[in-house]
């Protein structure tokens, strides 16, 4: 996929994406995506606005060499003149951890979920110790400057109210929304660092490794559910467009009728949990398990007649991962959890 600049044309589109699929995936204080919570009636059903934001992404960038500074970078809310190699970065999100820590860079700050505070636990060896900059919907403006970052890493879904306050403070490039457009990011993050060529090789380490895997399932694939209980009684069935759900489909593995869509989620209650029906079954939970109707949907005896269930495939995994990573790092983790899971 190219990253050279194409114009401000490719912005002004990317921007009217953005400002779409932020304005579908607000609700109260949540702001939908991969990750978050967001609201109970958040979920995006406008299959358009999620197949146009990956292609929007990818025309973002820039046409700088490597190893030239200064260099602008073109994203979701304009232009952005980066002056020298940064050194200080701040981040916004997982996703955005996730990238740079695989470039082999330690963030100074990080703004975690509000439903996983802690620094994740596959990044903590690499990631060293980034100072809190709030959540990624309440960020504090003051402890981001006082790290006096050199570039500021986000996502215009995220944080389109406080781009103009983070711009005063450093340099600051946001892709259009996290989630199942985390290659496109990556590379987005890696022009901005001068690391493209590093996340051309990672993403070509992934790639080769999920269709090992989809080469190893062989022709006739299970097919698979990805169910995540959230607070208040959201239950989520992943679909396509969501991070897990371009895993899924680069393996070739093949899902249910009802999440063989082109949205983020379906979301289905408790009370009738046999939709989640499938060959496997994989649950992660956001935040505490006991603020989710987790307990409540696997009491249900519609749970315990469920095909996965029944064959002993129905598996917890790490949310931090399948769910939050939604970086080439998690990918990675999630490929191989598939494999232990799925070649059993």
């Amino acid at each position: 996929m190219s990253y050279r600049r194409r114009g401000t044309a490719a912005v002004a589109l990317a921007v009217a994406a953005a400002l779409s699929l932020a304005a579908c995936g607000s609700s109260g204080s949540g702001k939908e995506g991969d990750g978050g919570q967001g609201g109970k009636k958040s979920v995006s059903k406008d299959g358009k606005d999620f197949a146009s934001a990956a292609e929007k992404t990818a025309a973002m960038g820039t046409d700088a060499k490597p190893g030239e500074w200064p260099r602008t970078i073109d994203h979701a809310m304009g232009s952005t003149e980066i002056k020298a190699q940064p050194k200080r970065v701040v981040v916004l999100d997982v996703g955005e951890l996730d990238n740079v820590v695989s470039l082999g860079i330690k963030p100074v700050g990080l703004a975690p979920t509000e439903g996983s505070p802690e620094l994740p636990s596959y990044l903590k060896k690499e990631a060293g110790d980034p100072k809190n900059v709030g959540t990624i919907n309440n960020l504090n403006l003051e402890a981001i400057a006082a790290l006096k970052p050199d570039l500021i890493l986000g996502s215009q879904l995220r944080a389109a109210d406080k781009y103009d306050e983070l711009s005063k403070i450093a340099p600051t490039v946001f892709s259009i929304r996290p989630g199942f457009t985390w290659k496109q990011n990556y590379l987005l993050n890696a022009a901005a660092l001068d690391k493209t060529a590093k996340a051309k090789e990672e993403l070509a380490d992934y790639d080769k490794k999920v269709k090992a895997l989809g080469r190893k399932l062989g022709a006739e694939k299970p097919t698979v559910t990805m169910l995540r209980f959230l607070p208040d009684g959201v239950i989520r069935l992943y679909a396509n467009a969501s991070f897990i759900g371009t895993i899924l489909k680069d393996a070739g593995i093949p899902r249910p009728k009802n999440q063989d869509i082109e949205d983020l989620a379906a979301e289905i209650s408790a009370e009738n949990i046999d939709q989640a029906d499938a060959d496997y079954i994989f649950t992660g939970v956001y935040g505490d398990p006991k603020a989710t109707d987790r307990s409540k949907a696997q009491g249900n005896p519609l749970w315990k007649n469920l095909k996965a269930v029944k064959a002993g495939h129905a598996y917890d995994v790490p949310d931090e991962t399948w769910y939050l990573g939604l970086g080439v790092m998690a990918a990675g983790e999630v490929v191989a959890d598939l494999e232990r899971h799925l070649t059993a």
